[in-house]
């Protein structure tokens, strides 16, 4: 009976956070080990991060298409794969290790476009394969207790929902010299069509779709630029129509001073609100009509099953984003597993973003740039057009 999964990762070397927070957290229940990689193109330092990683040196990998190659013809060959590079090559490399057999979590945006997003799809489907997208905020307890009280109808039907993720990391970026992210993430020919929808507000779109259950069907999006001259936008000004008649809006911003990590969500109903700030994760904030603010506050006895299920600490101690992490692969992993074990549960059991969550993630991106290039009119997201990245 199996009991850990081998795992490979292609790209997280050189020091990447991204990628350490991926291999920290896939470890943290002990359901997966690193196994094999193609960690970075400069070999030198591949064979040093594997190395340092615990990882044989036969298998750590000169290139993505070695790695899916050779590791699907082992007998011990790894069960999945991370994939944690830059946008434009997410679907080459999803692409690849699907088409030899092995399961994928992908970074997001899974792809650049909703046509290969659809054929990663499509492909998946085919094979039979998880591919997972860390749309990774949505994973802490506190979020899964939001969705909770909303399912028990606690602040009655949502008629509003507010979002915020301000970052300053690009206008940090833009003020210095050295080779960082912001060199490539502004940079259509390696993004695609979207710069800040595409890198952080698709984590508001699956945060708010987790944590209200509710379903984004429009969107009228308005961007803005900074420099002026930037090619992709660094602000997104997004309405939101959702499936149950309910209005959003949803802000984001890689060049608000100030602001490291501060994502917040507010959901309104017709009998109370919750709100959550990733500042203070391990709170909520419950107001119900004609009672006292309510704090509740993560793996207490009043919370719910579902929430403290993704708690590994007492109450009171923090729980941050590499458990969010562990939390999002605990749950991938053990289906995996089930499924080599021949005990699969039912697929509701298992509580991690799907292919399907990627392609409505790319969608998400699609329409808020058709939005904005039409004049900022309100697109539905299955009407979405695939354009050329960069117009």
């Amino acid at each position: 009976m199996r009991e850990k999964l081998r795992m490979g990762m292609v790209g997280g070397g050189n020091g990447g956070n991204i990628g350490n927070s991926h291999r920290r957290g896939a470890a943290m229940d002990n359901l997966a080990v690193l196994t094999a990689g193609s960690f970075t193109r400069n070999q030198e330092q591949n064979k040093k991060d594997g190395t340092f990683w615990g990882v044989d040196e036969d298998r750590i990998y000169s290139s993505y298409q070695e790695m899916a190659e050779k590791e699907s013809k082992r007998e011990d060959g790894i069960d999945f794969v991370s994939i944690v590079t830059p946008n434009h090559t997410h679907y080459a490399i999803t692409k690849c290790f699907l088409e030899h057999g092995i399961h994928v979590v992908c970074e997001k945006p899974m792809t650049r476009s909703v046509e290969e997003a659809e054929e990663i799809a499509a492909l998946a489907a085919q094979k039979g394969l998880e591919v997972c997208v860390p749309y990774t905020y949505a994973h802490y307890p506190a979020i899964r207790e939001c969705r909770s009280l909303i399912e028990e109808g606690r602040i009655g039907k949502i008629i509003d929902v507010a979002a915020e993720y301000p970052q300053d990391w690009m206008i940090l970026g833009l003020n210095n010299d050295e080779e960082d992210f912001t060199k490539w993430i502004g940079d259509p020919e390696y993004s695609g069509i979207s710069n800040v929808t595409a890198a952080m507000g698709v984590h508001l779109y699956y945060l708010i779709c987790a944590a209200a259950g509710l379903k984004i069907e429009r969107v009228l999006a308005d961007f803005g630029y900074y420099p002026e001259n930037a090619r992709l936008e660094t602000i997104s000004r997004v309405l939101l129509g959702f499936d149950n008649g309910a209005h959003g809006f949803a802000w984001t911003s890689n060049v608000a001073v100030g602001h490291d990590c501060s994502m917040y969500l507010k959901v309104y109903g017709e009998k109370g609100s919750i709100e959550w700030s990733h500042q203070d994760m391990t709170h909520l904030h419950v107001s119900i009509l004609h009672e006292p603010v309510q704090i509740y506050s993560v793996n207490r006895s009043y919370m719910s099953d579902f929430s403290r299920q993704a708690s590994r600490l007492p109450a009171g101690h923090p729980e941050g984003f590499y458990e969010a992490y562990a939390n999002l692969y605990h749950s991938f992993c053990e289906k995996l597993l089930d499924r080599a074990n021949g005990c699969l549960k039912d697929e509701g059991y298992y509580y991690f973003p799907h292919v399907q969550d990627g392609l409505n993630g790319v969608k998400y991106v699609q329409a808020c740039v058709d939005s904005h290039k039409s004049g900022n009119v309100w697109v539905n997201l299955d009407a979405a057009a695939d354009c050329e990245a960069g117009l």
